[in-house]
């Protein structure tokens, strides 16, 4: 058993936690997730020390994690664009002449268009690409890696270090959602409340629903 794993059984039967998924329930809400075990290790590890501790929340944080990582498989923003793909994307910082020195260079890329905001420097600082989206639901900007350090109790650059992390991309979508009180919002049963302070929008509402209606089948909602 793993350090992650037995720490996470400990949590659940020694403090008594009001629950704890399965491997198996995960697959079954997540179907193609490639890495239950571990995923569910750190879900379990993690979860309670967020208050995301009832089945609606745990079913309104997987099923909005599950959208935005493409269940828990993508944890690292892919800024891997070709030229057309920066035009259309980014149309603010690049113009069809100008993709061209910028195309399929992520750190380039992540360097222009994060520059002079959320807390990075300007193009020349690497601010873009060091504090680029990481996580579950995607950590971006020094001034957002700053206060989830602080709150963790970790240096900013141990931090950077953990959201690399299969916990730390947990972690931080945990953080995130504490941030914004998502877990009142599941109390209520709002999908689209849920998915609006996720997202900014409704993008992806379909798949957020049917996800969040899977996991509340599995894990027994009332």
């Amino acid at each position: 058993m793993s350090i992650l794993k037995a720490f996470a059984v400990w949590q659940v039967y020694a403090k008594g936690l009001d629950m704890a998924i399965t491997s198996d329930q995960l697959k079954e809400i997540l179907p193609n997730c490639k890495n239950p075990t571990d995923t569910t290790d750190a879900i379990n590890a993690l979860l309670d020390q967020y208050e995301i501790n009832t089945t609606k929340r745990v079913a309104g944080f997987l099923a909005q994690c599950g959208h935005e990582s493409a269940q828990f498989n993508i944890l690292h923003e892919n800024l891997n664009y070709n030229e057309d793909g920066l035009v259309k994307v980014f149309p603010h910082y690049f113009t069809s002449a100008y993709a061209s020195q910028y195309a399929h260079n992520p750190e380039k890329i992540a360097n222009r268009i994060y520059a002079n905001r959320m807390g990075n420097g300007d193009e020349n600082s690497g601010d873009g690409y060091m504090y680029r989206g990481r996580g579950a639901i995607q950590l971006t900007g020094k001034d957002n890696y700053t206060r989830f350090a602080k709150d963790i109790g970790k240096e900013l650059a141990d931090t950077v270090e953990y959201a690399n992390t299969l916990a730390g991309a947990i972690e931080s979508a945990c953080w995130f959602w504490k941030q914004r009180n998502i877990n009142d919002t599941c109390d209520h049963d709002d999908i689209i409340g849920m998915t609006k302070k996720v997202n900014g929008g409704t993008i992806g509402l379909e798949e957020r629903t049917a996800f969040y209606n899977k996991a509340k089948h599995v894990l027994g909602a009332a």
